[in-house]
């Protein structure tokens, strides 16, 4: 099988190289021609799946939400090009790079929402800035771990309480596609995911989102809330 490539960096690199290797390289290459950096991070549209889990202490009082990211393909793609990184000959990244890369990825922007949302009785929770980055590659996608902490930790029996999973101007696409994990609970507390059900939403909102290109921003605060996945735990 052949892989042709335009760009002459390819060819340079040999044709000993796997397969997928020289394809990945030549992806990289046409990404990052594509979409400059300053570009492509204006208003970026990344698609994330993971979920929350909650970390209990004596059965029930609330210390700390664990979130989990899975980055699209591209994005993958995307971020390992921008550091100037690529996967090594068995398709995995090299620990040498992936510690570099937690490194540079725990440098978090200033206005970091935190993706995970935390509600208790209808009132927002305060959470500590993440913590404890980790990142993984896994089957071709940068899987991403932080904790967030409670300000101060809170006792769930008989509370409402809501996780929901987003980014404010919703072009960070986050979906809820693992089942969370209650840490620590003593059997007192269930948790069970809500997904967006676009079915359910205003018609009318949908459609001004879907004539809105990659380039512009929904006049509507926190708009990324409305089509959030949410976790409800409950404690009795």
């Amino acid at each position: 099988m052949r892989v042709d490539c335009l760009d002459p960096r390819c060819a340079a690199r040999g044709a000993s190289r796997p397969i997928w290797r020289a394809a990945w390289q030549c992806l990289v290459v046409a990404v990052v021609c594509l979409f400059p950096p300053a570009e492509a991070r204006s208003h970026p549209h990344v698609f994330v799946d993971g979920g929350v889990d909650f970390v209990l202490r004596d059965g029930n009082v609330l210390e700390a939400l664990d979130v989990t990211w899975h980055y699209d393909e591209f994005e993958t793609l995307y971020i390992l090009s921008s550091y100037g990184m690529s996967l090594n000959d068995e398709g995995g990244l090299d620990e040498a790079d992936r510690v570099e890369l937690v490194r540079l990825r725990s440098d978090w922007p200033d206005d970091f929402d935190g993706s995970a949302h935390l509600a208790v009785d209808g009132a927002g929770i305060e959470l500590v800035w993440p913590e404890d980055l980790d990142l993984q590659l896994v089957a071709g996608r940068l899987k991403m771990t932080f904790s967030r902490r409670l300000a101060s930790p809170i006792r769930l029996t008989t509370r409402n309480v809501e996780v929901a999973f987003y980014e404010s101007t919703y072009f960070f696409a986050f979906s809820i596609t693992q089942e969370p994990n209650l840490f620590g609970n003593d059997g007192s507390c269930t948790a069970d995911v809500l997904s967006f059900d676009p079915d359910a939403e205003d018609a009318a909102l949908q459609a001004m989102l879907a004539e809105l290109s990659r380039e512009e921003i929904p006049d509507i605060r926190n708009v990324g809330a409305l089509f959030a996945d949410r976790i409800v735990v409950r404690c009795v």
